[in-house]
């Protein structure tokens, strides 16, 4: 009998030490902003990431937002313990990662990937400036390349540009440095208008991601004698941003290496097939001349805006640096314009 008690109090004990670690995961609120809301590919990435954590020590209770603007303002208001946006509204909360959506800066995936692998390497010398204020960056992801869409595919040099009107997110002051410094005229939008102006004739170029050609309708805004310029004019991210004093450091280590290892390789499969939805009769080819054009191009224009402290230095510098060790013979190679001290 007393062996049987004793073997009845430990299970009791083991039971109680189960319950108390089960009832000790912390809770959290993860605000997620899909533009489709909770059938959207983010919210479903979002809520993977969300279940895995809950073996790390917190329980997320997720919550979808189809308005960008709104999901960052609860982030501030402490409504949200993290969120998911893009790296453009992220920005005003990390100016580093923010910059990694600046004009022209990642030219193609090769990029972005090495630039995703440095962030989650949880090196002190970059993890230091994922975190600014009350705010840290757990994850970055990348979302795809945006271009010009046009409404008239004879537009096919940097020249044909001005005069045309496009439709820039207000709150990204890169867009419209780049539009006004070839004559266009840049009409402030934001995620929830900015399709609807194109479709609806209302401008005559957009620039966006080509996961907004289905999602958005734009191919409506193609008809009848449309494009889609091929030059990448920038890359758009997600990055999760938490308020970094709801979590361990412990946890944010695993969150960013999470992202690495689990969602780097499922985003570019979907931004894959994303451009395989897009017709090949919509592609306008540019010539190598123009080509070049249009990388000055964004080029002055985010060496300007470094100058005037919209991109983060520390960024430009780093991801020049990678530009040039994957093509050491970019022209840009050569100078020193955007090594900064």
């Amino acid at each position: 009998m007393r062996l049987k008690s004793l073997i009845t109090v430990a299970a009791s004990a083991a039971a109680l030490t189960f319950s108390n670690f089960a009832y000790a995961k912390e809770q959290r609120t993860l605000c997620v902003w899909d533009i489709v809301g909770r059938s959207g590919d983010t919210y479903n990435i979002m809520q993977d990431y969300a279940s895995e954590a809950s073996s790390h020590g917190y329980e997320f209770r997720l919550r979808a937002y189809t308005d960008e603007n709104i999901a960052a303002e609860d982030l501030k208001a402490g409504q949200c313990d993290a969120a998911a946006i893009t790296g453009l509204r992220g920005r005003q909360f990390n100016s580093f990662t923010g910059s990694l959506d600046s004009m022209g800066s990642i030219p193609n995936d090769k990029v972005m990937r090495t630039v995703i692998q440095v962030l989650s390497s949880n090196n002190p010398s970059i993890k230091d400036k994922m975190r600014s204020g009350s705010y840290e960056v757990y994850g970055v992801a990348p979302m795809g390349a945006a271009y010009l869409f046009v409404k008239d595919n004879t537009m096919t040099t940097v020249g044909d540009l001005a005069g045309k009107s496009i439709s820039v997110m207000e709150y990204d002051v890169g867009q419209a440095k780049m539009a006004a410094s070839v004559g266009m005229s840049p009409v402030l939008s934001d995620i929830t208008n900015f399709a609807g102006r194109f479709n609806n004739h209302s401008v005559d170029i957009s620039f966006a991601p080509l996961l907004a050609y289905r999602a958005l309708e734009l191919y409506k805004g193609l008809e009848p004698d449309g494009g889609i310029v091929d030059f990448v004019l920038g890359q758009l991210t997600l990055q999760l941003i938490v308020r970094h004093d709801r979590f361990d450091e412990e946890f944010g280590d695993w969150s960013r290496e999470y992202f690495y290892k689990n969602v780097l390789n499922r985003a570019f499969n979907l931004i894959d097939n994303s451009r395989k939805d897009v017709d090949d009769k919509w592609w306008i080819t540019i010539s190598g001349e123009d080509y070049e054009r249009y990388e000055e191009m964004l080029r002055d224009a985010r060496i300007d805006l470094t100058k005037e402290g919209v991109y983060n230095q520390d960024m430009m510098h780093l991801l020049r640096n990678l530009r040039c060790r994957l093509e050491a013979d970019r022209a840009e190679c050569s100078d020193e314009r955007e090594v900064y001290n």
